[in-house]
């Protein structure tokens, strides 16, 4: 018996197959590979060379007897949620862009109070049967990353439910926290409903500084413990921290706490201004961020490292609009949670036809090495929101 699956597992396992285009695994080799065949195969090859060179190159957040999590990201490979990647990207390919990756707000409350907060202005919370028609619709469109994010999702009771709902054969849930509500139950109860990465940000390896981020007392701790919690109920866990040239240096330092911790990936993502004279990201602080990617990803031991520096700069592109769509927790719809225009309301418009609306927009034309938002002829856009105005602002009122 163990000689049939030791040979088993020595085989190709395929993936996709549909007419023109079959993408096996190739698992014979000391990593996993990727191959295509079919007259399709050139569509999807510059994808597939991508992730064939990071799964070459780099150490995946997790591997066990049945799957590879190249990135915590990313979902399990083999998996049919990874073989909707693929078959997504093919599309995005034949230029067919398809939302891979959507976010939703989900409730207001939150014990913290941050500054970088995006939240949306107003009141009120999406009810359930709304959120989850909008669920069912963007997984029909081709989703496969649901994200649950701002406020605090913990806050909102019907969490569990909302994570459960979610086709586990059709995405993966990941869900970010503060950590404030965390206890080793509600850890226990994310892990049954089918989370498949939570995520947890610290932005200083100093207490007071987390918590004067936070504007919470005590929010380091409750952040800590909530990776810990996660971690033992045998979640995926990931520590996330915005990048900004105000922690730049401290980078290394987080790095070995995030080590010290155990969880499975440090993700970076780069800060974002939100007004005028906030500090921009420059390009030899990219260069750190790549240095430091390749450098920890390339050693063994130790998390990975999810750097949007990397994946959204040098392997996909900006996915605001293109791979990515936000929704707010008063139903207006985004390119991505950063980007301050909204394109119309899941409780009037139906999402797909928003989506629509949002390709149109010639700013999400054509990959972009860095963010919408860190560039000066899009902010000179953004400089026409009105002062006194509720965000997301209605993107119609300024291109008219």
């Amino acid at each position: 018996m163990k000689d049939g699956q030791k040979d088993s597992k020595n085989k190709d396992i395929a993936l996709v197959s549909i007419p023109g285009l079959s993408i096996k695994m190739d698992k014979k080799a000391d990593f996993v590979q990727l191959k295509a065949h079919g007259p399709l195969r050139k569509a999807c090859a510059p994808f597939l060379k991508k992730i064939n060179e990071r799964l070459k190159e780099e150490k995946p957040a997790l591997v066990d007897e049945e799957r590879v999590i190249a990135s915590t990201w990313l979902p399990p490979i083999p998996g049919k949620v990874f073989n909707r990647l693929l078959l997504a990207e093919t599309q995005i390919a034949l230029g067919r862009y398809i939302p891979e990756t959507v976010s939703f707000e989900i409730t207001r409350n939150c014990k913290c109070n941050c500054e970088h907060c995006v939240v949306s202005g107003g009141e009120g919370d999406l009810d359930i049967e709304t959120i989850k028609r909008a669920i069912d619709d963007v997984l029909d469109m081709g989703a496969m990353v649901i994200v649950f994010t701002e406020g605090d999702p913990m806050l909102r009771e019907d969490i569990y439910e909302l994570i459960d709902y979610v086709d586990k054969e059709r995405a993966i849930v990941n869900m970010y926290t503060p950590g404030t509500e965390m206890t080793p139950e509600n850890a226990r109860r994310l892990k049954e409903a089918g989370l498949h990465n939570l995520l947890v940000s610290i932005y200083s390896t100093d207490p007071e500084n987390h918590n004067a981020v936070r504007r919470l007392d005590g929010a380091f701790d409750y952040a800590t413990n909530a990776i810990k919690m996660g971690l033992e109920a045998g979640l995926l866990v990931t520590m996330a921290t915005h990048v900004s040239p105000r922690n730049i240096d401290e980078l290394p330092e987080m790095y070995e706490f995030a080590k010290e911790l155990g969880v499975h990936e440090f993700s970076l993502w780069e800060s974002v201004p939100k007004k005028k004279g906030d500090p921009i990201i420059t390009e030899e602080h990219r260069q750190k961020v790549l240095e430091m990617y390749h450098r920890i990803n390339s050693t063994k031991g130790g998390p990975r490292i999810f750097a949007n520096t990397y994946f959204e700069g040098e392997m996909l592109g900006c996915m605001a609009g293109q791979r990515w769509m936000h929704v707010c927790v008063d139903g207006l719809v985004k390119p991505c949670p950063y980007i301050p225009f909204s394109y119309g309301n899941i409780q009037k418009s139906s999402i797909k036809d928003i989506w629509s609306k949002i390709r149109k927009d010639r700013h999400f034309r054509g990959q972009r090495s860095t963010c919408l938002m860190q560039e000066k002829e899009y902010l000179r856009l953004v400089d026409k929101i009105p002062e006194d105005a509720s965000k997301p602002y209605d993107i119609d009122k300024i291109e008219s």
